[in-house]
């Protein structure tokens, strides 16, 4: 994601207005500006719930970005929010993302489900939205049929045809599962940094209301697909509960976030549907 330098008044307001801002490519859009990165905000409910909890989170052996609030106090100012930088990058060191979510998902089990994530997605969507419903796709009955009676139009490329294909028959390989729900991070392939042998570091989190293991099952999944990881992967955390079926739950999420946003690509397909035939011979 790209953006534009954040403008005058949103400084301002942050307190930077001498600062000059530098583009950063891990960080979502991000610009440095000293000790602060200046982010776009996608959606302002969600982007200050994240400043909100990460202002006070403690989590063992992760360096947490902390919200710079404004100087009238918001945490997002005209589309934009402010945090603490933290110095690393996205690296394939899936393992330890993993782990990282472990950690992280033990600090967040107390949190309270926010209000917007009982909302479905409306029209007209933006990417929040797709997110949401690849997300409730995974784990209704009938993967999809919510957005079907609502007169969504779904997956007009063929390969977009092909995810939804595989969503089918995926869904059919699901079995009950007994892990409770809690507040998790479900995007952290690209929100957790490395910077050598220092402590990682969190930029962000993207709430879902569904079990930790899944959120360690979306990392793997991501790191099969796309990020170069090795199939050792799956068996070497088999022993985390319900572990083929929350795998399962993860690739039906990111197969129909494939084929629900505007902007997924071809060259998309081939990981996932790879990573398919591995999730079947873990079932």
């Amino acid at each position: 994601m790209t953006s534009v330098e954040p403008p005058e008044h949103v400084r301002a307001t942050f307190g930077l207005r001498e600062v000059t801002p530098v583009s950063l490519g891990d960080w979502d859009g991000g610009w440095r500006l000293g000790d602060v990165v200046l982010s776009p905000v996608a959606d302002h409910a969600r982007a200050a719930w994240s400043a909100k909890v990460r202002e006070t989170l403690a989590v063992d052996g992760l360096r947490v970005a902390r919200p710079v609030r404004a100087t009238d106090g918001r945490y997002v100012v005209s589309g934009w929010r402010a945090d603490t930088y933290v110095d690393g990058a996205p690296e394939p060191r899936h393992d330890e993302v993993v782990s990282v979510s472990l950690r992280l998902h033990q600090a967040t089990a107390q949190l309270e489900r926010p209000r917007f994530l009982v909302q479905p997605p409306v029209a007209p969507w933006v990417d929040v939205d797709v997110f949401v419903a690849a997300d409730r796709a995974a784990w209704e009955s009938v993967p999809l049929r919510s957005l079907r009676a609502g007169g969504v139009p779904i997956a007009a490329t063929p390969d977009g045809q092909r995810s939804l294909e595989l969503i089918g028959q995926l869904s059919t390989l699901r079995k009950p599962i007994r892990s409770p729900d809690q507040l998790v991070h479900g995007d952290l392939f690209g929100t957790v940094l490395f910077a050598g042998a220092h402590t990682p570091g969190l930029t962000d989190i993207t709430p879902y209301w569904r079990p930790a293991v899944w959120a360690a099952g979306v990392v793997v999944v991501d790191a099969l697909a796309w990020g170069g990881g090795d199939d050792g992967l799956l068996d070497r955390w088999s022993t985390l509960p319900e572990w083929p079926q929350m795998l399962l739950r993860a690739l039906m999420f990111r197969l129909a976030v494939h084929a629900l946003h505007p902007r997924s690509t071809p060259e998309a397909f081939p990981g996932l549907a790879r990573t398919a035939d591995m999730v079947r011979l873990a079932l």
